[in-house]
């Protein structure tokens, strides 16, 4: 198939291009600035010059099937949840419009429950399949977690730990994680195999517990590891917070049986005890999943 991916450039998007051109499918990336599409042609995928903020149809009438991964990563580490959830609805809709009556696919990330911020943009990509397009929805794990992570939930993490010279965590919260490579074979596997409509999870950690992430991120930078109160965690993590205090332990057992996708590299935390999250420069220098 010949397919669009948004974000093409990011954190995703830099795994799951090689996966998609690595077992013979075409890849656009959309790229907005000439620096973007210098990192787009990178990942090996062709570029088109433009916005998801302004969708060109034409640009989804060359191809087979749509892959969107663009997101206000920025906005969600500053807390500001609803604004990023709010602009990526109408994206979404755009893209519903093009599509419309076409047959082909568009793959969205679904994240969270009905309380999620993102909740009402899974929803709307549902309904692609009452217009004549085959909707496909990969819930990605607040974690995803490799060499290619530099701007996600553990460079945060280890950032904060620096800046305040303690590793906290709130509560007991534990959150699903997945490799980098693993959670790009899912998007292939997906793209090839899932019927229309299919919600899929891409967790390969069901639920690592919060705590032990900061014990190991303590112990790699030999600092305390350390509770934080919930009063005191907006102060401690800043826009971050909100996400610290979120319990998801997610189930993939259903995906796995559908589309034989078993995960395959290293967990979250013999990853993190790798140490390569914690080399110089290594975190916080690119957001985005």
């Amino acid at each position: 198939m010949r397919v669009l991916v948004t974000g093409a450039g990011g954190h995703l998007g830099s795994a799951i291009v090689p996966e998609l051109l690595a077992n013979g499918h075409q890849v656009v990336g959309l790229a907005r600035s000439e620096r973007a599409a210098a990192v787009v042609r990178a990942t090996g995928a062709d570029v088109r010059r433009g916005d998801v903020n302004q969708l060109d149809p034409a640009v989804v009438a060359e191809v087979d099937a749509v892959i969107h991964l663009a997101y206000d990563h920025e906005a969600v580490m500053a807390g500001e949840y609803a604004a990023a959830a709010t602009a990526d609805l109408a994206v979404v809709r755009a893209f519903g419009d093009a599509l419309a009556g076409t047959g082909k696919t568009f793959i969205g990330i679904g994240l969270g429950g009905v309380e999620h911020p993102r909740a009402a943009i899974a929803n709307e990509i549902l309904t692609f399949a009452d217009r004549g397009v085959r909707p496909l929805l990969i819930a990605v794990p607040q974690v995803v977690h490799s060499e290619l992570d530099r701007g996600g939930f553990v460079p945060t993490l280890i950032g904060i730990a620096r800046a305040t010279g303690v590793s906290g965590y709130v509560g007991a919260t534990r959150w699903p994680a997945v490799h980098t490579l693993d959670v790009a074979r899912l998007y292939r596997l997906a793209l090839e195999q899932a019927p229309s409509g299919s919600q899929l999870s891409a967790a390969a950690d069901e639920g690592v517990a919060v705590r032990d992430i900061a014990t190991v991120i303590g112990r790699r930078l030999g600092v305390p590891t350390v509770e934080i109160p919930a009063a005191e965690a907006a102060q401690h993590f800043g826009g971050f917070a909100p996400l610290l205090s979120f319990d998801n332990p997610t189930s993939s057992a259903a995906t796995r049986e559908l589309l034989g996708w078993k995960p395959e590299r290293p967990d979250l935390l013999t990853d993190l005890e790798s140490g390569h999250y914690f080399g110089s420069g290594r975190d916080g220098d690119d957001v985005g999943r």
